[in-house]
């Protein structure tokens, strides 16, 4: 019995966790029930720390992990998926394609920055998104300081006022401030279409971010959106243009391509729809999780986002399920009532909410040093000793938080 993991990002890592563990515990030997892991590199890409500096420090191995508690790593990208042969085709870094057989198969593809047919976005766009869209970015934020401080050199625009552009926007004074010198005045606006800024965190916390915005200096643009940009800056809805050298896109994903060719319905940020064992109605043997998934949370009509909070849970109880239903013992509805928010607030510090009201618990310093331990130690793979890893993939405990 062969079971296959694609995505090595934090509901795949949980996944693959959480099907050995089960594996383990019903004393199934590896030989008998193989677990496969695919993925480009074997490792974790930190993503919800790519707005901060140093991003190429940013990642976690994960092969000594997999190794420890017998899941095999298969390096490649997956690229076709066949629901009725039951396979999967897989191109390596090198060599010919190979084509992957399962008995049951967990998409954990993760989910794509959604860059929209807007005039200059490709050429002259920035993000966070990925590892190497993060790196390009802190590459270019330094190549500044070559220039002269003209034509919005010292300008960064933020496309997006949701959670990532809020924090890479509050970052990014002291971030400019370190490359270019102390005497600079950076200059760093946030374009949201809507009319308030993080349109999702409600009245409560809204007055603390906005505060926070205008304590490091970050000026807002509201109920506009980004119109078109060019090599002298952006030019927005409103007719404003602003000059500027950096221009941050951060309004919002879709999940990865991967999800259209399994052949089930979709929500309209391309999420797989799944019951509550995480799999794909109508669909044998295949489960979804993380940012690929739209799962419901519990039965009062929350649905999980797109977080790493909620894929790793995710990850958790889709390989529990997998992995159950091929061992033939019952499988876990997932569940996740406590929803918390953490949002990097740059030299202002950080905002905590608890619930899906958003009831505000912490604010500055004090939240941020729980920022600072989620963002460290809570999000990073377990150690690689057997024991500790498999016991930490307990679908009912499994949280970042």
């Amino acid at each position: 019995m062969r079971l296959v993991i694609i995505g090595a990002g934090f509901a795949g890592m949980y996944a693959a966790l959480s099907a050995a563990r089960l594996r383990d515990i019903r004393g199934v030997s590896p030989q008998d029930l193989q677990i496969a892991l695919v993925s480009p590199e074997p490792t974790l890409v930190v993503r919800p720390r790519l707005y901060e500096p140093k991003p190429e420090t940013l990642t976690a191995p994960l092969l000594d992990v997999l190794e420890a508690i017998d899941v095999d790593y298969i390096q490649g990208s997956a690229e076709t998926i066949n629901t009725e042969a039951r396979t999967v085709q897989i191109m390596p870094a090198k060599g010919p394609r190979k084509t992957l057989s399962y008995d049951r198969l967990v998409v954990t593809t993760g989910s794509r920055l959604f860059r929209p047919n807007i005039p200059g976005l490709a050429a002259h766009g920035f993000s966070v998104d990925s590892l190497d869209d993060a790196i390009a970015l802190d590459k270019h934020l330094h190549d500044l300081a070559k220039r002269p401080a003209v034509n919005g050199r010292d300008t960064v625009v933020v496309a997006g006022g949701g959670f990532t552009g809020i924090e890479a926007a509050t970052e990014m004074p002291a971030r400019l401030r370190e490359i270019l010198g102390t005497d600079a005045k950076p200059r760093v606006v946030i374009v949201e279409r809507n009319t308030a800024i993080a349109p999702d965190m409600g009245a409560g916390a809204r007055p603390i971010i906005e505060e926070a915005l205008r304590n490091v200096g970050v000026e807002t643009r509201l109920g506009a959106g980004v119109a078109a940009l060019d090599a002298t800056g952006v030019t927005l809805s409103s007719g404003e243009h602003i000059e500027t050298e950096t221009v941050i896109w951060a309004a919002g994903i879709r999940a990865a391509p991967l999800t259209g060719q399994i052949p089930a319905e979709r929500d309209n940020f391309g999420r797989l729809l799944v019951d509550r064992c995480l799999q794909v109605p109508g669909v044998q043997g295949l489960f979804a999780a993380g940012d690929a998934a739209r799962a419901a949370c519990d039965d009062e009509g929350n649905y999980a986002l797109m977080s790493c909070q909620h894929a790793t849970r995710m990850g958790a109880f889709a390989g529990n399920n997998a992995a159950a239903e091929l061992l033939g013992v019952p499988t876990r509805p997932y569940h996740q009532k406590a929803y918390v928010t953490c949002l990097d607030l740059g030299e202002a510090g950080a905002l905590f909410t608890r619930g899906w009201e958003r009831k505000v618990e912490l604010v500055g310093e004090v939240a941020k040093k729980t920022k600072r331990e989620i963002n460290t130690v809570w999000i990073y793979p377990p150690k690689a000793e057997r024991a500790l890893a498999l016991a930490s993939a307990d679908p009912e405990r499994v949280t970042s938080l």
